[in-house]
């Protein structure tokens, strides 16, 4: 699974990497973003558009809206299956741009945090699925959803699944809201090759979602 990432980079930065045209969300650099969060979302609606999502999808069909806290993550070989996602594989993708994630690796009786990130320290884009809910007063919350995929040799080492990052060059495809071929969707959704990304284990600061910091990835 994904359950903490980073975004350590400012909204234009961002904007500039991905090719934004409107930017609706400022945000200050996060370390330690979690689950529950307001999160930066990229979106194609007559341009791209960064804009704030909450982490955690509510379909628009829910009852209640806590069912996002058990949506962070959307497994690629089932969306096209699962009701919670498959209306949003074919009409509500979206990028979630980050510079880093984090697992937690068993070792003995513990858990030990570990950092991944691009080689560079580049930002790069999460395969996304948003949704917008209406609450009983009318107003929308729109929620969104991190994909997961089978693991690289390196993070397999590390957890069983890791995000589902996309290739720069299929970040476009995936923002097409024309496509609606669930098969040419899925094969895009790959593990990121281990060759252009790295690992290192942290102190368990990182532990506690409150730290939000940059000693949160300090080598430990």
């Amino acid at each position: 699974m994904c359950g903490r990432f980073t975004l350590t980079q400012p909204a234009q930065a961002v904007a500039e990497r991905f090719g934004v045209q409107f930017v609706l969300f400022e945000f200050a650099p996060r370390y330690n973003i979690a689950p529950s969060q307001p999160v930066a979302v990229i979106t194609q609606d007559g341009g791209r558009r960064l804009e704030a999502c909450r982490w955690g999808l509510v379909p628009f069909w829910a009852k209640d809206p806590e069912i996002g806290n058990r949506l962070i993550n959307a497994r690629a070989e089932t969306l096209a299956e699962k009701p919670a996602f498959k209306y949003s594989l074919t009409r509500r993708r979206c990028l979630i741009p980050a510079d880093g994630f984090y697992e937690w690796r068993k070792e003995g009786g513990r858990r030990v945090p570990v950092y991944i990130r691009k080689r560079d320290g580049g930002l790069f884009a999460f395969a996304g699925l948003w949704d917008e809910w209406q609450s009983p007063d009318g107003s929308p919350l729109r929620t969104c959803t991190i994909i997961t995929t089978e693991p690289n040799a390196l993070v397999a080492s590390i957890h069983n699944r890791m995000p589902a990052i996309l290739r720069p060059e299929h970040e476009a495809l995936w923002l097409d809201t024309s496509l609606k071929e669930p098969a040419r969707l899925l094969a895009i959704l790959q593990a990121y090759p281990e060759a252009e990304i790295e690992a290192y284990p942290l102190s368990p600061r990182v532990n506690n979602p409150n730290n939000d910091d940059p000693l949160c990835i300090q080598p430990a």
